[in-house]
């Protein structure tokens, strides 16, 4: 009798480990129940959602560019993002500019791990645009994404991400997810790095 619980046990254990990671499905057809094994489910997937947290897809826009032309976040898709938001007028955007650019100029051509290079999309709560150009070449914001409206503190794109100071800013994944907020000084090259390949 030992014997044979024994031999029972190892054909069970057996049994076991030759379907282990493996799900049994039933598949009924005319010719009567048949099974088949399946490695895993299919996976669902969740759409995100729009907001202002980390995790959450970046709000859409689009405003005037520096040449009149509009100018839309979602042209920078397949990139990683900083949503860069800022005013000629500010002292403390002014001191920080020299650390974006040199963030700029150091990832622009980099692959991360959801974006192909890093773009800035520069959103100023300037009123005068002559201030604003002059700002721009004075500061050596390269990159060409320059959006504005010319309202302040009403600018449109500010009051959508409920900007109350600034500079502020929020880097985004290829895919349009905010994986960063309020990135100053150093920090900004920190969380960079964390998302090279």
């Amino acid at each position: 009798m030992k014997i044979i619980n024994l031999l029972f046990t190892l054909t069970l254990l057996l049994v076991l480990f030759s379907c282990k990671n493996k799900k049994q499905v039933a598949n009924t057809n005319s010719l009567g129940t048949e099974t088949k094994n399946i490695d895993s489910p299919p996976l669902i997937k969740i759409d995100v959602v729009e907001g202002l947290n980390l995790g959450n897809k970046a709000p859409e826009f689009s405003q005037e560019g520096v040449n009149g032309k509009q100018l839309n976040l979602n042209s920078l898709r397949g990139k990683v993002v900083l949503i860069d938001f800022w005013a000629s007028w500010c002292g403390p955007c002014r001191q920080e500019n020299p650390i974006v650019v040199a963030a700029y100029n150091k990832y622009r051509l980099s692959n991360f791990k959801s974006g192909k290079g890093f773009e800035i999309m520069s959103v100023s709560l300037d009123q005068n645009k002559e201030a604003w150009i002059k700002a721009i070449e004075k500061d050596g914001l390269v990159w060409p994404n320059h959006v504005c409206d010319f309202s302040g503190w009403n600018n449109a794109v500010a009051q959508r991400y409920l900007v109350r100071g600034i500079p502020t800013n929020y880097l985004i994944n290829g895919d349009g997810v905010i994986i960063g907020k309020s990135l100053r000084g150093e920090d900004l090259e920190k969380a960079l790095e964390v998302y090279l390949k």
